[in-house]
C-alpha cells in the first residue's frame, strides 16, 4: 500500500479513480454511476488505507443505491453529529520511547500511562499524526464527540490523567477541535465547521477518605468545574455505589450510590449506567430527577450480552428523558456484527422506545495507519495479569466477526446512508445522529451557579 498523501480538496473522478489506495472503495461507490456531487464529497476523498478498508466494508454490507448514498452523505454533512460516548482519532505510539521505557524496567502502571500520553496526544506534537487525525474528523463527519476522558475506577489521581491529556490535546488543536463545556458550544463548532470534544469521566471520583458523604461526593462538582460533563456509576465490577454489568449478583444502588446520583444531578453531571448492572440501572433511572442516559450499549431483546439492556431497564432511562446510545463493538451487538446488525439496534430501539430516545455511541476508535507497525516493532513484555476493572465473563468478548471492519470509527457517513435506506425521515436521522444528546446536555446543565 502506498503512504497516504493530501487529498486536493477538489479532486475530479479521475484523478481520484487514479488513486491505487481509493481503487476499492471507488469501485463500490460509482458502481452504479453517482452524481457529481458525490464525486467530490469531502466524506469520501482519502487516501488512508485504514479509512478505505472500512469504506469498503460498509459499503459492501449496505450495498447502497446511487440515491441513497448521495442523499445520505448530503444530510449527513449538514447534520450535527455528536458520539454519545467515543474516543478521539488515536496515534501511533512513539516506538523508540516506549522501547526505552520498557528496556529501563517501567511498571504496567508506568506503561500505560506513557501508552495513553502517547496514542492520546502525540497529534499534537507529530505533524504526520496531527494529519491523520484531522482526516479522520472530516471523513466522519462528527461534529462532537462525547470523550472517555476518566480511567475506568473511581481514584481521581487516576481519573485526572486522562482529563489532563485532552484538555492538552484540545489547547494544542485549537483551529481544529476545542473542548466543549456547554451544548451551546457544540453548536458552535458546528456552525463554524469544526470539532470538539464533550467530556465524560467514566467513573465517580471519590476519595475514599470516608469521612463523610459530603465529602466524599465533592469531587463530583470538582470535577464538573474541570470540565467533565457524564460519569458512569460503576464500571463492570461492584462499587460503592452500585454493581457493575459483570457481577453475578445483579445488586442495585446503594445509599451512597442514590446520593451521588442526586448530587450529579444537582451540579450538572449526566447519570451514565452503561456499564451497570441491570438493577442499578433500573433502580438510577428511578432515583434520576434530570435525563440520564447509557451511552454506549445493546438491546438485550436482540443480543443477549452483560453489556445489553433489557427492554424494562431502557424503558425506564427513556421515562427519565434520556436514551441509550448503540455502541459499534461486535460482540456485543451479535448477529452479523457489522454496519447493519448496529442499525438493527437502532430499529428495534427506535420501535419500541420512540425516536427522541435514540443515539449513537460508539465506543470505538480511529487508530493511525501507522500504529501496527510501531507496536509490533516493541519488546516483548511478557504474561501479565488482567487489571482489576477488567471483569468479563468467559465468551463476552470473543468471537469470529469478519465484518466488523464495516464499523471502523470514521463510518458515519455509511450510518447515515443506512438509515436512509431504511426509511427514516431526515428530522429523525439528525435527533439519532446528534439532536437527542444535544437535548440530554441541555436538560443537564444547571440554570445557574451550583453552591458547594
Amino acid at each position: 500500500m502506498p503512504p497516504a498523501t493530501p487529498a486536493p480538496a477538489s479532486w475530479t473522478r479521475r484523478e481520484f479513480l487514479a488513486s491505487a489506495a481509493a481503487a476499492a472503495m471507488a469501485s463500490r461507490v460509482w458502481a452504479a454511476g453517482p452524481t457529481a456531487s458525490v464525486d467530490r464529497d469531502p466524506l469520501l476523498i482519502t487516501t488512508n488505507p485504514v479509512i478505505i478498508r472500512a469504506r469498503d466494508a460498509g459499503l459492501e454490507v449496505l450495498k447502497p443505491t446511487p440515491a441513497h448514498l448521495e442523499r445520505g452523505l448530503e444530510l449527513h454533512r449538514h447534520s450535527l453529529v455528536f458520539d454519545a460516548y467515543g474516543f478521539a482519532p488515536r496515534a501511533a505510539l512513539d516506538a523508540a520511547r516506549m522501547t526505552a521505557a520498557i528496556e529501563a524496567g517501567a511498571s504496567d502502571a508506568e506503561l500505560q500511562d506513557l501508552q495513553e500520553e502517547l496514542g492520546m496526544t502525540q497529534a499534537a506534537v507529530d505533524p504526520d499524526e496531527r494529519a491523520e487525525f484531522d482526516e479522520a474528523l472530516r471523513c466522519s463527519g462528527v461534529t462532537a464527540i462525547f470523550q472517555n476522558a476518566g480511567e475506568e475506577g473511581q481514584d481521581p489521581l487516576r481519573l485526572i490523567k486522562r482529563l489532563a491529556r485532552f484538555t492538552y490535546l484540545t489547547d494544542r488543536l485549537r483551529g481544529t477541535l476545542t473542548r466543549a463545556t456547554e451544548p451551546d458550544d457544540v453548536v458552535a463548532a458546528h456552525q463554524g465547521g469544526r470539532h470538539c470534544l464533550y467530556l465524560t469521566g467514566n467513573g465517580v471520583p471519590l476519595p475514599q477518605t470516608w469521612i463523610s458523604v459530603e465529602e466524599e461526593l465533592s469531587y463530583i462538582r470538582l470535577f464538573f468545574q474541570l470540565g467533565i460533563r457524564m460519569m458512569h456509576v460503576t464500571y463492570n465490577r461492584r462499587n460503592m455505589l452500585g454493581d457493575g454489568c459483570a457481577e453475578t449478583a445483579n445488586g442495585g444502588l446503594s445509599d451512597l450510590g442514590r446520593a451521588a446520583i442526586a448530587e450529579m444531578n444537582r451540579v450538572g453531571v449526566i447519570v451514565d449506567v452503561a456499564h451497570s448492572g441491570w438493577r442499578t440501572s433500573l433502580e438510577a433511572a428511578q432515583v434520576s430527577q434530570k435525563p440520564m442516559v447509557a451511552s454506549h450499549t445493546v438491546c438485550a431483546g436482540l443480543r443477549d450480552h452483560v453489556r445489553a439492556k433489557p427492554d424494562e431497564v431502557i424503558r425506564a432511562i427513556c421515562d427519565t428523558g434520556g436514551l441509550i446510545g448503540i455502541c459499534w463493538i461486535p460482540q456485543f451487538l451479535g448477529g452479523t456484527g457489522d454496519i447493519a446488525a448496529l442499525l438493527d439496534h437502532v430499529d428495534y430501539a427506535v420501535k419500541r422506545f420512540g425516536v427522541d430516545h435514540v443515539a449513537i455511541g460508539t465506543d470505538v476508535a480511529h487508530t493511525s495507519q501507522h500504529a501496527a507497525k510501531a507496536s509490533k516493532s516493541l519488546p516483548s513484555r511478557g504474561r501479565r495479569r488482567t487489571r482489576f476493572e477488567a471483569l468479563w465473563p468467559e465468551g463476552a468478548l470473543g468471537g469470529q466477526w469478519p465484518r466488523a471492519g464495516s464499523l471502523g470509527w470514521t463510518n458515519w457517513p455509511l450510518v447515515t446512508v443506512g438509515l436512509v435506506q431504511r426509511g427514516y425521515a431526515d428530522a429523525d436521522i439528525q435527533k439519532i445522529l446528534g439532536g437527542n444528546v444535544l437535548r440530554v446536555c441541555r436538560a443537564a446543565l444547571p440554570s445557574g451557579p451550583v453552591a458547594q
